[in-house]
C-alpha cells in the first residue's frame, strides 16, 4: 500500500492527503478540491505551482510549460506531480470560489443516442446518462471519455447545460487515422455504452461577474462555447456577449440557426464568422468576416483588457488567443480556456 503525505496549499490554506501512487492534482480532485488546471498531460501550465517545502518528482511533461529554470526554481506542473513526503505548495493560479465549490468528479455510465455529421470532419455524439441518473457540471467543462475496447482516453468539452443533466453532447472532430474518430466511422451505434469521468476544466462562467463576455472559437471548440451561450440564454445572464468563430469556408459552419436562436434571447449578443480560406457561398442572415480568427477579433476588440475572453479551440488557435490576450494585458482571472493536445508528447 502507498505511503500517505499531507499537502498544505498557500495562501489559500487548504490541505489534503495525498498517495505516493497518484499526482497531486488526482488527489485534489478525488478530495473535491478543484485547482486551476488545463490539460492534465504536463502540456499547457494551467496547473503550474512553487515548491515552499516538501519532495516531489514529476512524470515526464513539455518544457513549454516548465522549463528547466523554473523547475530548478522550485515550479512544479501538479498534473506531473508526486509527493514522497509532506509538503507545502503556493498556488500561483487559483479560485477561491472554484476550489471547493465545484462538482465532484464522478465515473459515469452512459449510452450512445445519437452519432450525427455536422461537418465533414465534425460529428455530434450524444449520450443518455445511465448511472447514476444525472451528471452534475458546469457549462463549458470537459469529462474524459473511455475509449470502448481500449485503456485509453480521450478528452471532449460538454456542449449541452444542466437544463439536460441526463443527457449530453459532445462535438468531435474526426483526425484522420484517430482513435476515436475511427469508432465514430465504424465501431460504435446507438445503444452502446461508454464510460466517462469528469468533469474537468475550468472555462467556466463565474457568479457576480458583469464584464462582457468574448468568446473565440474554431473547429470543435464550438461545443463549450455553445453550452455557455445555451446556459447564459436559459438563465438570462444579463451580460453583452460577443462570439467570434473560425472556420476555413461557409461549409464548416453548423448549428446556426441555434446560434442565431440563442442570441435572440441575449440581450446584447452578436456572431461573427471568421472564414480563413473564403466566404464564397456565406449563408443569408449571418455577419462574415474574411481572415483568421483571433486577427478579426483583434481588429474589432480595442478594448479587451475590459472583457472577460473565453476560447477553446485547435492548439494553434488557442496558442494565438492566449498571445492576443497578453499583448492587450488581459488580467489573468479574465482569460478561461482549455487547450486540449495529443496524448502523446512531441
Amino acid at each position: 500500500m502507498a505511503d500517505t503525505h499531507r499537502i498544505n496549499f498557500a495562501p489559500v490554506d487548504i490541505e489534503m492527503e495525498v498517495t505516493e501512487d497518484e499526482s497531486i492534482l488526482d488527489a485534489a480532485f478525488r478530495q473535491g478540491i478543484h485547482l486551476m488546471h488545463g490539460c492534465r498531460e504536463g502540456r499547457c501550465s494551467a496547473c503550474k505551482s512553487y515548491m515552499l517545502d516538501g519532495d516531489v518528482q514529476m512524470d515526464d511533461y513539455s518544457t513549454f510549460a516548465c522549463n528547466e529554470a523554473e523547475e530548478a526554481e522550485g515550479y512544479v506542473l501538479l498534473c506531473r506531480s508526486y509527493a514522497y513526503s509532506d509538503c507545502e505548495i503556493e498556488l500561483l493560479n487559483f479560485d477561491e470560489d472554484e476550489l471547493l465549490g465545484g462538482a465532484p468528479i464522478q465515473d459515469v455510465r452512459t449510452r450512445v443516442a445519437a452519432i450525427e455529421p455536422v461537418t465533414k470532419d465534425i460529428v455530434s455524439l450524444r449520450l443518455d446518462v445511465v448511472e447514476p441518473e444525472t451528471f452534475e457540471f458546469k457549462p463549458g467543462q470537459y469529462v474524459d471519455l473511455s475509449v470502448p475496447g481500449t485503456d485509453e482516453k480521450r478528452s471532449f468539452s460538454i456542449a449541452t447545460t444542466q437544463a439536460t443533466p441526463d443527457k449530453l453532447e459532445f462535438l468531435i472532430k474526426k483526425y484522420p487515422g484517430g482513435l476515436f474518430a475511427g469508432l465514430l466511422e465504424k465501431g460504435l451505434a446507438p445503444g452502446d455504452e461508454i464510460m466517462i469521468n469528469g468533469p474537468y476544466g475550468s472555462c467556466t462562467l463565474r457568479n457576480g461577474h458583469v464584464l462582457p463576455i468574448i468568446c473565440i472559437g474554431g473547429g470543435a471548440g464550438m461545443a463549450p462555447l455553445l453550452s455557455l451561450l445555451r446556459h447564459i440564454s436559459e438563465t438570462g445572464l444579463n451580460r453583452p456577449v460577443r462570439f467570434y468563430y473560425g472556420a476555413r469556408t461557409p461549409a464548416d459552419l453548423f448549428y446556426l440557426d441555434e446560434i442565431a436562436a440563442l442570441g435572440e434571447k441575449i440581450a446584447d449578443f452578436r456572431f461573427l464568422a471568421c472564414l480563413s480560406e473564403s466566404a464564397d457561398g456565406a449563408p443569408d442572415g449571418v455577419e462574415v468576416a474574411q481572415g483568421n480568427v483571433t486577427d478579426i477579433v483583434e481588429s474589432r476588440e480595442s478594448d479587451l483588457a475590459r472583457t472577460e475572453v473565453y476560447f477553446c479551440g485547435p492548439p494553434p488557435m488557442v496558442d494565438a488567443a492566449l498571445a492576443l490576450a497578453d499583448q492587450h494585458s488581459v488580467p489573468r482571472d479574465q482569460t478561461f480556456y482549455d487547450k486540449f493536445t495529443s496524448p502523446a508528447f512531441d
